[in-house]
This record gives C-alpha cells, structure tokens and sequence, in this order.
C-alpha cells in the first residue's frame, strides 16, 4: 500500500505536467485524425509560407530511414523507456528539463501511435523551407530545445564552482 501512496503523492505533485501531456497527446491525435478525413488531396495554402499538406511519413526526420518502421517504432520505445525510468533524475536537474521530458514524451506517444496503428506517421504542416511535420514532431522538438537549455546552464553552473 505505501507504493500506491508514493504514486498518488508524485502525480498529485507533478499534476500539471500530466496534464499539459495529455492535452498535447490530445492536440497531435485530434489534428490527425482531422488531417486523415480532410486533406487526403491536394495542399491547402493558409498563407504563403504555411500549407497543410497530407502526407504518410513512413521514415524519421528529414526523410531519413524510410520504410524502417519497425525500427523507428523500437527507437520511440526506448526514449519513452528512458524518460519514464530517468524521471527522477531529469526532475531533479530542474523545470527546464523535466518540461522537455514531458514534451518529449508527448510527442512521442503522439507518433508512436500513428506508426502501430497506421504504420506510417501523418504529417501535414508544411512550411514549404522545412520538412512536412505535425504537432507531435513540434513537441519533441521543443521538448528537445528545453533538454539542451537545461543541459547548457548546468554545464555553466558546473564551470562556476
């Protein structure tokens, strides 16, 4: 019974990062699913460097390893493995760093999904100078820039002692 109360102790402290994770997660599946059913087709222009165009990403950032699902679905495993079994560790390096985890993980779940389900990830927001992303792929790489913000004023922090 004292594990279930250290459990019900974390989430109760940690509330407001499970729930800007699961609004994230809600946000990448909502807009999916709305990417799914309307943009099969041709691109839509909103503005003259913002498009949303479909397409079924079978492959990671910038096109690399296309096809590799399997993989691309054991490497999503293993960053969430981490941040779940690391969470300690990245709470206690501070706020910075723990956001970017929980974005991270967001967007992580948010793209694992797709790739069990579908077996290919939607992406639809399309900058025309970028790659075609989606929200979950913002997520991670927010997350990712909060991570490396957190990393830098440690290692700055470390240097002044």
């Amino acid at each position: 019974m004292p594990k279930w109360a250290a459990v019900r102790a974390w989430i109760s402290a940690h509330r407001w990062m499970l729930l800007v994770a699961a609004v994230a997660l809600l946000a990448d599946r909502a807009s999916k699913v709305w990417a799914l059913s309307v943009l099969p087709g041709q691109p839509v222009e909103l503005a003259k460097y913002f498009w949303l165009s479909y397409v079924e990403n079978t492959g990671a950032a910038f096109g690399m390893f296309q096809n590799a699902n399997a993989l691309l679905v054991g490497v999503m495993l293993a960053v969430i493995g981490y941040i779940i079994f690391s969470w300690k560790d990245l709470a206690r390096q501070g706020r910075c760093s723990e956001w970017g985890a929980v974005l991270i993980l967001a967007g992580a779940l948010g793209n694992l999904y797709d790739r069990v389900t579908l077996g290919f990830v939607v992406d639809f927001l399309d900058l025309r100078v970028w790659p075609v992303f989606n929200v979950a792929d913002s997520l991670i790489t927010v997350g990712a820039v909060l991570l490396g913000i957190s990393l830098l004023t440690q290692r700055r922090e470390h240097e002044k002692i």
